[in-house]
Order: C-alpha cells, then sequence, then structure tokens
C-alpha cells in the first residue's frame, strides 16, 4: 500500500499526455483508499475528460464506499458526455441499487432512468444487453389487475419492436425473443405482428452487419490526446471518418429524425476518442448548422472552445456563424477574445478584426482600430499592408493608402517583403517615379544578404517598363551587389546569354527552347565550378529541376546548394552474380590461369577471398584511364548526368592511337584460355577465337559462331546451376529476359553470351 506521499509521484512528474504513464497511474490507484484515490482520479480526468474507463473507473470507487451523494455528482459531470455502454450500464446498476427498497415509486424512477439511457446509448451496436436488461425489468414488474397486466404486455411489445429495428450485436436474439413473447400472448395476432416488423428486422440486421465492418476498425481504448500524427491516430482518425460517412447516408432508410439521432450519437462518441482534433468539431458543428439546426451548432462551437482554447481556426469558425445568423456582438466578442492578451495577440487576429469592424460597422470604426492598434508589439508590418489595401480596393482612396504605406515604411524599411508589397501598390497606381525612388531607398538601407528579392523585382521592373539604357544599369548593380555575398567574385560580374534570356522572356514565354534553356543552366554551373574543388551540392539534372523565371537562371546553382543529400561515400555496387564471403566460381577458370579481378573491380572488392585495396586496384588500371577518371566531375546518386559526361569526354586529351587498330584476343593454349573481355560484362567462360582460316563466307562464319554459342550455353549453364542461388530475383528475370531474346536472335539461349555481347561473334 502506498503511503500519502504516493499522489506526489503522479501526473505532474510526467509528460501531460502520456498514455502509457496514465495507465499505470489508474491501475495503481484501484488499491488506495477513496480519500487518497479521489485527487489522483481527478488529476487523470482533468486531462482525459473524455475517458469513459476512467469514470467508471472512479465511480465504482465511490459506489464500493456506498457514496451515493458524491456517485450521483460524478454521474451528472460524465454521463453526457461519455456515451459509451459499460458507463451507462454502471449507472443503471446505481440506479436500480437506490430504487430498490422504494417500492412503486422506486420502480417508476428506475424505468425513467432505462428510458433516458436509452434514449442516449440504445443505438449503440453494443446496446443489444442494455435492451435485454430493459424488457427482463419491464417482464419484472408487478400487475395486479389485468389493465395493468395490459399495459406491461404493451410496454414490452414497444421496447422489442425498438430493439429489432436497431442494428446491435444481439438483434438476431432480440428477434426470437420477440416472436416467443408475440406468441406466448397470441399466435393469431403474432402473425399479424411478425409479418409487418419482419422487413423492419432484415433491414436492421443487414444494416448491422454493414456497420460491424466500420465499428471493428476502432479502438474502444483509446484515450484522446492531441494529435501526433502517429500512424495509428490516422488510421482511427481514417476509421471514425468512414463510420461517419455511413451513417450519414442513412443505409437503413428510417426517417430523418431517427437518423439525425443516429449522427449525433456517432459524432459525440467520435468526440470521446478525437477530442483534440478541430476539424471534427468543425464537421460537428458545420452538419447541425446545414441541418438547420443553429442553436446546436452553436453549442458544438461553444464546447470545442472549452476543449482547445488555443484554436484561432474554430474561434474564427465560431465567429462567421455568427455573423452570418445576425450576430453581430457575438462575433465581435470572439473576434476580441482573440486580443485579449496584446502579447500574445497575432498580427492575422488584427487584421481579422479590422476587417469584420470594416463589414459590420464601416470605415470609421476599421480606421479608430488601426490608428489605436499601431503600437502594439504584434502589430507587424502585414497589418499595415492589409489595412492600406483594404482602404484602397475598397473605400476607393489610393491616397490614404499611400499615407498608411508610407507610415509603415519609417517601422518596416528593413522589411523585405514590405518594400515588394509597396511597389506592388505604386505598379498598380502607375507611379513609376516613385517605384524606382522606392528601390533606391529600400536598397541603400537593405544588406546585401537580405537584398536579393528587391533587386530581383527591381530588375523585372526595369526590364518590363524601362529603356534598354535602364535595364542594363540595374542588372550591373545588381551583379555587382550581390557578388560580394557570394564565392563567384569576379565571375558574377560577367555577361552571359541567360541575361538575355531574363530580359526578353515574358511569363511562360521564352525566347528559346526549354532543351537549350537547360543547357545554359548546366553551362553556367560548369563556368563556376571548373577551377575550384567541387562541392556536394545539387546539379541540375534535367529539365525538371530548372528554375525558370527570368531573373532566377544566374542563381538556379546557389539556391540548389542548400539540397541535403544522404553520404553516399561508402556506397558500394551490389552484383547479384558474387555471393559474399564467395569469389570467382573454381569451375569457370581453367588451371594454370590466374582470374583477372580487374575485369571487374567492384566484384574483387565487394567479393570474397583476396581483397585488393583501392590503391592496388588504381595501380593495375591504365593511366589513360586514371587520366580519365580524374577529369570526371563528382557527382551525387549512381547515374551521372551523361551531357556533363560527354562535355568531358570531348575536352579531354586522351591518345587515339589505337582507335584504328582492330582488337586482337589471345590465342588458346594448352595451359588454358586466358580471361577475355567478357569477364567485365559477367562472364567468366573465355570465348574461343578462330584462327585466319576461319574467316570464310558468311555462311560459315555463322554456322562456327552457332557452334561456339552452343557449346559456350552448356558450360556457362552448368557454371551457373553449380553456384548458390542470387537474392536479387528482380535481377534474375532480367537475366532470364536478356536470354529470351538472344536465344530468338542467334538460336541459342547462352547465359554468357545475352551478358557477354557476344564478343566472339562480333570480331568478325
Amino acid at each position: 500500500m502506498a503511503d500519502s506521499n504516493f499522489k506526489d509521484t503522479t501526473a505532474e512528474t510526467i509528460d501531460k499526455y502520456n498514455v502509457e504513464a496514465a495507465e499505470i497511474l489508474a491501475n495503481s490507484v484501484l488499491h488506495l483508499p477513496i480519500t487518497q484515490s479521489a485527487p489522483i482520479y481527478e488529476q487523470l480526468l482533468s486531462v482525459f475528460p473524455t475517458a469513459a474507463k476512467y469514470w467508471k473507473q472512479y465511480v465504482e470507487a465511490h459506489m464500493a464506499v456506498n457514496n451515493d451523494d458524491a456517485t450521483r455528482q460524478i454521474f451528472s459531470r460524465c454521463l453526457l458526455n461519455c456515451l459509451q455502454v459499460p458507463l451507462w450500464r454502471c449507472y443503471i446498476r446505481f440506479i436500480r441499487k437506490v430504487n430498490e427498497k422504494k417500492g412503486v415509486e422506486g420502480q417508476e424512477e428506475t424505468r425513467k432512468a432505462f428510458d433516458f439511457m436509452l434514449s442516449h446509448v440504445g443505438s449503440d451496436i453494443a446496446s443489444g444487453p442494455v435492451w435485454l436488461e430493459y424488457i427482463t425489468f419491464l417482464k419484472s414488474l408487478p400487475a395486479l389487475n389485468t389493465q395493468e397486466e395490459s399495459q406491461r404486455m404493451t410496454a414490452v411489445r414497444k421496447a422489442y419492436q425498438k430493439a429489432i429495428v436497431t442494428p446491435t450485436h444481439h438483434v438476431e436474439q432480440l428477434w426470437k425473443d420477440y416472436e416467443n413473447f408475440e406468441n406466448s400472448v397470441s399466435r393469431q395476432l403474432a402473425k399479424g405482428l411478425l409479418s409487418d416488423y419482419q422487413p423492419k428486422y432484415n433491414s436492421a440486421r443487414a444494416v448491422y452487419r454493414e456497420r460491424k465492418k466500420y465499428v471493428d476498425e476502432i479502438d474502444w481504448n483509446m484515450l484522446a490526446v492531441p494529435p501526433t500524427g502517429s500512424y495509428k491516430e490516422e488510421l482511427q482518425w481514417l476509421a471514425w471518418k468512414r463510420l461517419l460517412a455511413f451513417e450519414k447516408g442513412n443505409p437503413q432508410r428510417i426517417d430523418n429524425v431517427l437518423s439525425n439521432k443516429r449522427i449525433i450519437f456517432t459524432y459525440e462518441q467520435c468526440l470521446m476518442y478525437l477530442y483534440h482534433y478541430p476539424d471534427i468539431w468543425y464537421d460537428y458543428a458545420t452538419w447541425h448548422a446545414k441541418s438547420g439546426s443553429i442553436d446546436s451548432a452553436i453549442k458544438v462551437f461553444q464546447r470545442s472552445l472549452k476543449a482547445l482554447p488555443d484554436s484561432e481556426m474554430l474561434r474564427y469558425a465560431f465567429a462567421e456563424l455568427e455573423e452570418s445568423r445576425g450576430a453581430i456582438p457575438a462575433a465581435k466578442k470572439l473576434y476580441e477574445s482573440l486580443l485579449v492578451d496584446d502579447v500574445n495577440a497575432t498580427a492575422l487576429a488584427h487584421i481579422q478584426f479590422i476587417r469584420f469592424l470594416r463589414r459590420t460597422e464601416g470605415v470609421e470604426a476599421a480606421r479608430k482600430y488601426f490608428l489605436d492598434a499601431r503600437k502594439s508589439p504584434t502589430f507587424t508590418y502585414h497589418v499595415y499592408v492589409a489595412y492600406a489595401l483594404m482602404v484602397f480596393c475598397l473605400d476607393k482612396d489610393p491616397q490614404v493608402a499611400h499615407n498608411v504605406f508610407e507610415a509603415g515604411l519609417k517601422r518596416f524599411m528593413h522589411e523585405p517583403m514590405y518594400i515588394l508589397e509597396y511597389a506592388d501598390f505604386l505598379s498598380r497606381l502607375n507611379d513609376d517615379r516613385n517605384i524606382r525612388a522606392l528601390f533606391e531607398r529600400a536598397l541603400s538601407s537593405l544588406p546585401p544578404e537580405e537584398s536579393v528579392e528587391v533587386w530581383k523585382r527591381f530588375t523585372q521592373f526595369e526590364q518590363m517598363y524601362g529603356d534598354l539604357d535602364s535595364m542594363l544599369k540595374v542588372e550591373q548593380r545588381r551583379k555587382e551587389a550581390l557578388s560580394r555575398t557570394g564565392e563567384e567574385g569576379a565571375t558574377a560580374l560577367e555577361g552571359s546569354l541567360q541575361d538575355v534570356v531574363s530580359r526578353y522572356s515574358f511569363m511562360d514565354l521564352w525566347p528559346c527552347s526549354s532543351k537549350d534553356l537547360d543547357h545554359l543552366v548546366r553551362q553556367e554551373w560548369l563556368a563556376k565550378n571548373v577551377n575550384k574543388k567541387v562541392d556536394k551540392t545539387a546539379f541540375p539534372n534535367g529539365p525538371g529541376v530548372v528554375d525558370r523565371s527570368p531573373s532566377s537562371l544566374a542563381s538556379n546553382s546557389a539556391a540548389s546548394a542548400k539540397v541535403i543529400y544522404p553520404d553516399t561515400s561508402q556506397m558500394a555496387i551490389y552484383d547479384p552474380r558474387q555471393k559474399p564471403g564467395i569469389g570467382i566460381a573454381p569451375g569457370t577458370i581453367a588451371s594454370g590461369a590466374a582470374p583477372n579481378n580487374m575485369s571487374n573491380p567492384m566484384v574483387a572488392m565487394v567479393g570474397g577471398g583476396a581483397i585488393n585495396t583501392f590503391d592496388d586496384i588504381l595501380k593495375a588500371t591504365p593511366p589513360a584511364l586514371v587520366a580519365f577518371l580524374a577529369n570526371l566531375p563528382a557527382v551525387e546518386g549512381p547515374i551521372p548526368n551523361v551531357d556533363v559526361v560527354l562535355s568531358i569526354c570531348l575536352q579531354s586529351d586522351l591518345s587515339r592511337g589505337q582507335a584504328g587498330k582492330s582488337r586482337t584476343f589471345p590465342a588458346q593454349t594448352p595451359a588454358g584460355p586466358a580471361t577475355s573481355a567478357s569477364d567485365v560484362s559477367g562472364s567468366t567462360k573465355s570465348h574461343p577465337v578462330p584462327s585466319g582460316s576461319s574467316f570464310k563466307p558468311t555462311r560459315d562464319k555463322q554456322f562456327l559462331k552457332r557452334k561456339d554459342l552452343d557449346r559456350q550455353d552448356d558450360d556457362e549453364t552448368t557454371t551457373v546451376q553449380s553456384q548458390p542461388l542470387p537474392r536479387d530475383v528482380f535481377r534474375i528475370r532480367q537475366m532470364q529476359k536478356s536470354r529470351g531474346s538472344a536465344s530468338s536472335q542467334t538460336g541459342s539461349a547462352s547465359y554468357g553470351s545475352a551478358l557477354s555481347g557476344d564478343l566472339s561473334g562480333s570480331t568478325g
């Protein structure tokens, strides 16, 4: 047993919405006396006010000590907000216990309690036991005369008829009991009543089967916590959305009153678990409003603000509802509630309140509030822009709007976005002189790193409306100013064809093709990185990633440098033909021939056996190849940009002395075949090369080729089958497809020829 200090170790010392800690705490207080457990229950329920299981546990602790007054008080706090059958059955047990010795008066109170319970949870899919208990209670009522007996039978019949049309787990049992009841009263009367209710029962049973599919997806033990974006929470949100959509469709085709009652019940149950989801509250309130029940919608919004007092979205939605129905004072009170705390008030709240005042009270009210609230610390440049544009567009007063922008410029000259909004306003006034003056004032005070967007807009303005001389001057000034912020230095001052593209483009019209535009961006990147070590930055790879705004072409590579890419320095190429721990199969190398791992260096690195270091590989690499690799740019990913590689190749000074000579292959020796170039492509079987006398007419050459391929197929099929099965199934399928295509072309399904390119046949 814990002592009185136990409650000091409660949820105050843990995360407020820690579900696991709450469960441990709730289980631990089961063995405490009610005087010690009550404060802990209150603390738990203040965090989880819709947790029916905690309410039930709390109320049962009071019932165990016969504290009836406290029990009634707890039920009054939780029943209407927790529409869960176990909690309500606990309530009915308490009512029956309290009234069991009060005779007829107690029976009437119990019957009213049953009716109250069924009116709230009687449509629950798990309410079958409640209906059965209610019917059993009605049957147990004493009847002193024929009239009372008739009244009792009528009450039982009505209860059955309501129960059998409710889709519950016990609907079939209730129907059987109803049949037995009617037959026990009067078989002749039962035949007509049962035939009338048979279709309604069939409909309820069919709807129950459909409803059960949606209900089974819901976690009924879930606690209401703020959304964290977890996968489980999203599944529960979707499950409740599907159930609500199902109920709104009125699948049982009942009247609108009963259908709306079921929808309300489903929403109330949903809020027990998605209590902190503003979209559920909003959907519930708007559903009431669309159904014509504005008062119910207002009550839902009021409850939502108690549940989520910090939700601005719900306050705006509630104020919108009040304003739409003409309740201006109520809507104004909601707007003012967002501005009570001047420290936590947002600029958006100021803007929306000014708009509200302009709509409901007129121009002067909005202007008065703007002038009074200007000194607020949360009165940002956004409010100046919003009010100035409202005056300009709605009040048709450009002079006042201009004065507002000028007043704001004194406070927000350091805000580039404010400068741009002011420039847009002046553009609407066709005031090009003040636009240039505004840009000059702003650029003289803004630091270079914060003036990028202002320079961009200034350049666009001159390109659109200025003459050629002013256009070129602004572009040059922009380059000089921005060259001091980057590492390009003097290269940023040089003119390029991209400047021409920027000047002579309009909207989505360009003076060049998409291919030319991508080429210009790539050439710019190469020019900037040709004389320095290439950093691991994003290179524009294809037209899909090119920023084609007129003034952003020159800064594309700088913007791409902000993208973070994974580290691929330790990445090794996976070859499914080689299993870790196993080198080249012994059967594929003839005696006396050393395996040439350099024919496939990556296989030598990742395969088994003797592993060569990278330095050893470089030593064995031809010097021309090493020089070529050194000139290749550093790029990310397994597939480099083809255009970049080709441009490097065209600029390389590799020797071409061997280009015109025919390729020769070593002749076979009795000691065994030497490893051929086919090893690089995956074939470990050397290709026999025919002698000079074998190069006869085409027919003989093709016959010899087919013969070699057939022999090669037999050898390599055995080799492949003797190796362990690769784990890359997708690669195996590709090999099978390529082998099938080679078979249809050459008449031989050779595994090696499909990969090696049939070098022996191509030399003829």
